[in-house]
């Protein structure tokens, strides 16, 4: 049930994106174009999708349970980290580079065009070399946790 509710709330995202128009790069680099021809549709696509958000979430917490009865996962941090900085200047800076983020790529891969390919197997890279990196941290600080003991 849980997988199929995943795949129902993934093609709901993925039409919701091409409805709108966020899967064509065009689009979200003209939004960014503020000096030149600006195209502010992805902040009415923002704004309705903040607004579905905010209403599910105030259900959800009232709730406080998943619908499928799983413990709620809400963030507890709110600390402002060197690695949630760098990880928000990529993001945003690959998305107004190529114009697409990981949701729209995903959506757009079916068309296997050329810039969509290169850019899903950049961002499966890129995610592969964060984990290793990561790992590498862990390590990395294990060794010097047993170095002072």
């Amino acid at each position: 049930m849980k997988l199929l509710s995943a795949l129902l709330i993934g093609l709901l995202f993925g039409i919701g994106l091409n409805v709108s128009g966020m899967t064509d790069p065009a689009r979200i680099k003209g939004f960014f174009d503020v000096f030149g021809a600006w195209d502010p549709s992805l902040i009415f696509v923002m704004a309705g999708a903040l607004g579905v958000s905010m209403v599910g979430i105030t259900l959800v917490i009232r709730r406080g349970r998943a619908l499928l009865g799983d413990k709620l996962g809400v963030p507890t941090r709110r600390d402002i980290t060197p690695s949630l900085l760098i990880g928000s200047f990529l993001f945003g800076s690959g998305w107004g580079l190529a114009g697409y983020c990981p949701g729209p790529a995903l959506a757009s891969f079916g068309t296997l065009e050329t810039e969509v390919v290169l850019f899903f197997v950049a961002m499966i890279a890129g995610m592969f070399a964060h984990n290793l990196f990561e790992k590498w941290q862990l390590r990395q600080s294990a060794k010097g946790k047993r170095a002072t003991a």
